[in-house]
């Protein structure tokens, strides 16, 4: 069976899909030298921060989180905020050299290091009971008959080799005891609803699915067929993502490590005001319902930001592993991807607001 196809005639895919599907598979499938992976772990971040340091800062979420906390000024270096966020936009900014750091999930900084973009992990957070509150789903066609993960045996899936949806795809194959060989990869980049549109028209069987899309796709398509699976394994990784030329700079590393305390706190924040979060983020930023908002905040649960990142960094191997072998790339430790000079940063700084306030 093919393994991988080619979506035609997409209807009513955005142009940015377009665009982000070309950055993508740029990025993954061109061969292209791994990069070193410069070791940092010896370098001094400074003790305080010079306040003319600048950080270039893709985070959108975390901008607002400040501004409706009331923190945004307390920053005690100069940001510029870069409205952009995830692996593709991320990678093309770091390329660039026009980002210092952005939010992005687990598979970007692995699909950078095979591209020979160096860059390191600063802050890690994860969702306490990520099995309860996954970020994604599997969406089933109508139609399709798929049930079970077993019943993705001769399906068409959509695949989105370099973005966390590609890495989840081949671990729900893995996780039914199928390979690729058994199933017909669609190669189509995960931007806005192009997914659930694709799962609608018929044009893929199964596609993994995210946050308030879950949501409308079976308001849309439930009456005709159209379902969701838990697939039941961990996709909650969440990191702040640098460059390791950043990082390398005492400077920006001393204020690196005060972004990642201010982000922790965000995050604190967020948990514990939902409803300033969906009337200030979702509704006003977002441009979503008020109704929209409160699924997502009821669907992510709460956060975890742990002080040791043993287990995130085991996990963060097993995936390397796993796309190493599925998309022929050369294995590598993941060690290198984490720069655990910031590894209680953010933990501590979680710990000392709950004993301030």
């Amino acid at each position: 069976m093919t393994s991988r196809t080619p979506l035609p005639g997409f209807r009513h895919a955005p142009a940015l899909a377009a665009l982000a599907l070309s950055l993508t598979l740029a990025g993954c499938v061109a061969p292209a030298q791994s990069a070193d992976g410069r070791d940092v772990s010896d370098e001094r971040i400074p003790a305080s921060v010079d306040r003319d340091t600048t950080l270039t800062v893709g985070a959108p979420d975390l901008k607002v989180a400040l501004e409706l906390s009331g923190r945004i000024d307390e920053l005690p270096f100069k940001v510029k905020w870069a409205n952009i966020s995830g692996g593709p936009q991320c990678s093309e900014a770091f390329r660039a050299d026009a980002l210092d750091v952005c939010s992005a999930a687990e598979i970007p900084s692995i699909n950078a290091h095979w591209t020979g973009l160096d860059t390191k992990l600063v802050a890690v957070e994860f969702r306490a009971d990520p099995y309860e509150n996954p970020i994604y789903e599997l969406g089933t066609a109508p139609g399709s008959g798929i049930k079970t993960l077993a019943d993705l045996r001769g399906k068409r899936i959509a695949y989105s080799p370099g973005q966390a949806q590609g890495a989840l795809v081949l671990r729900i194959l893995h996780k039914a005891g199928l390979t690729r060989d058994d199933v017909e990869l669609v190669e189509l980049a995960s931007t806005g609803d192009v997914y659930p549109t694709a799962l609608g028209n018929r044009q893929v069987d199964a596609a993994p699915i995210a946050d308030v899309n879950v949501k409308r796709y079976l308001a849309n398509y439930g009456k005709e067929g159209g379902s969701t699976i838990r697939h039941g394994l961990r996709d909650d990784p969440t990191h702040l993502w640098a460059l390791t030329e950043s990082v390398a700079d005492a400077r920006k590393s001393a204020a690196l490590r005060e972004l990642v305390k201010f982000w922790a706190r965000a995050q604190l924040w967020i948990d514990g005001h939902p409803e300033e979060w969906v009337a200030g983020y979702y509704v006003k930023d977002q441009g979503l319902s008020r109704e929209d908002g409160e699924y997502l905040v009821r669907r992510a649960g709460h956060p975890d930001l742990p002080a040791d990142w043993t287990d995130a960094i085991h996990r963060q191997q097993q995936t390397i592993d796993l796309l190493a072998k599925e998309q022929d790339r050369e294995r590598f430790d993941a060690d290198i991807l984490f720069d655990r000079r910031y590894e209680p940063v953010a933990a501590e700084a979680v710990a000392a607001e709950g004993t301030s306030s």
